[in-house]
């Protein structure tokens, strides 16, 4: 359920108690005393409310489609149908907007990595079905191509930015390794399996493949690509189960 704004940036209130008729026609008096037809002080317009979670998201598309430097706050402002106090008052400083778009971008389109190393039996099985669906996702119709996370660093100059995107990247690589070592460890792979190797090359390809989707490649095109990538995986070891 969507949650409406303000363009205050304060939560959206339903009005209640607007006024009623007398029983001969006449208005009723406001419960301060305020006579009907009357206005106690200078009126106030409502503040023009918006939908947060729809907002969010066009600012999510055009962090994705630009990257992080390259999207001003007027940029923002303009795709999401708001002026910058409401920007402000509701998400924080552009920062902290993008933080957030991060936050969303990894639960809504980037979740393919963490479900394959959850589902998976090894780290061949993760990392192939990683290449794959990166593959499909990254060439979908209905946004920008590529990944969100690779591509807003670029030229990025905000160090704070590009640091939370490198530690995010590094975390995958980090799992990928993480999964590696515990097959080698129970035979599924070679005992000389170079894990750390083997998981850098698994960043790489995933970040290759979102450039090239940038670049125009097609889905059928990234899938041979990972076809590739995977015939130079090691081959099962000594484990027979």
């Amino acid at each position: 359920m969507h949650s409406m704004v303000n363009d205050d940036g304060t939560a959206r209130a339903e009005r209640h108690g607007t006024a009623t008729s007398k029983s001969d026609g006449t208005a009723a008096g406001k419960s301060d005393g305020t006579p009907a037809g009357k206005v106690k002080g200078r009126p106030r317009g409502r503040p023009r409310s918006f939908d947060r979670e729809t907002a969010l998201e066009k600012a999510l598309l055009a962090f994705w489609e630009h990257g992080y430097e390259a999207t001003s706050v007027s940029d923002l402002t303009r795709v999401m149908d708001i002026g910058a106090p409401s920007l402000y008052a509701a998400f924080g400083d552009k920062q902290s907007l993008f933080e957030e778009v991060v936050q969303v971008y990894g639960t809504r389109y980037g979740s393919f990595t963490d479900r394959a190393l959850a589902e998976e039996p090894t780290a061949r099985d993760a990392v192939e079905r990683t290449l794959r669906e990166a593959a499909t996702a990254y060439t979908e119709p209905g946004h920008p191509h590529g990944c969100l996370v690779v591509h807003a660093a670029a030229n990025c100059s905000t160090p704070e930015v590009e640091q939370s995107l490198r530690d995010r990247r590094n975390a995958n690589i980090a799992a990928f390794e993480s999964r590696i070592r515990a097959d080698a460890a129970a035979g599924v792979l070679p005992p000389g399996a170079d894990a750390a190797a083997l998981a850098r090359y698994t960043g790489a390809m995933i970040q290759g493949m979102s450039q090239q989707a940038r670049d125009g490649a097609s889905r059928e095109e990234l899938e041979r690509v990972a076809e590739i990538a995977m015939s130079i995986w090691p081959r099962t070891g000594t484990h027979t189960g």
